[in-house]
């Protein structure tokens, strides 16, 4: 079970981060925290990769996450299964945009230090995102944060 602390910086967390507000999201995080996304096989450091990728993704797609299963096994980590959805309005990894509705199943495995979120790892399938938004496979190679 997640510690009282650790809860609440989870609710402010979700709360900041579902209307999209940086700012009030990032305080919600350790300096160093890191974002790890194994689609992407790519990783995140600190508030400004953090920051750097929310805004690839509320400008890709404005997605926002539905509510999902949630698992605490230990007070300093949370599993949470959710579905992040949103429409594809922006450019994702050198793709314009195509107007089409996303619903992407995801995992994000969520650890704490401090009393904020020190990291999340999120499991999510690139192929289904991309099916979705009518990208045919094999799609153009592309690098991940430049």
């Amino acid at each position: 079970m997640l510690s009282k602390a650790n809860a609440a910086i989870v609710k402010a967390h979700v709360i900041a981060e579902t209307d999209h507000k940086m700012a009030e999201t990032l305080k919600t995080l350790t300096e160093d925290c890191v974002f790890d996304d194994r689609a992407l096989e790519y990783v995140w450091h600190g508030r400004e990769g953090a920051r750097d990728y929310y805004t690839m993704w509320w400008q890709a797609f404005g997605v926002k996450p539905e509510t999902g299963a949630r698992h605490a096994p230990r007070e300093d980590l949370l599993i949470v299964e959710t579905t992040f959805v949103g429409r594809h309005v922006g450019p994702f990894l050198g793709i314009a945009p195509t107007d089409r509705d996303v619903a992407v199943p995801m995992t994000i495995y969520v650890d704490f230090r401090d009393g904020l979120l020190s990291g999340e790892r999120f499991y999510w399938s690139l192929s289904s995102l991309m099916a979705q938004i009518g990208v045919a496979l094999p799609w153009p190679s592309v690098t991940v944060g430049s």
